[in-house]
């Protein structure tokens, strides 16, 4: 029981020194498009609510905010 545990360690220990020592460049490949993506559907996501917001609910709330301080004394 112990040899299979020691066996079990040592090759968990070859793994890790195997993929630390690794120098390709394809993780930081994935990374780079992944975050490219997310910044990209972001930015397309915030036009859409700023479209959204100022083409059907800004002016609706400006109105109010407008006849809420209105001091003309009505």
């Amino acid at each position: 029981m112990i040899k299979k545990l020691r066996s079990k360690i040592t090759n968990a220990a070859a793994a890790v020194q195997t993929a630390i020592a690794n120098k390709r460049a394809e993780g930081y490949v994935d990374s780079g498009v992944k975050i490219l993506i997310a910044v990209v559907i972001g930015a397309l996501l915030l036009g859409l609510l700023y479209t959204l917001f100022s083409g059907t609910i800004m002016p609706t709330v400006t109105q109010k905010i407008i006849s809420l301080f209105s001091y003309s004394g009505t």
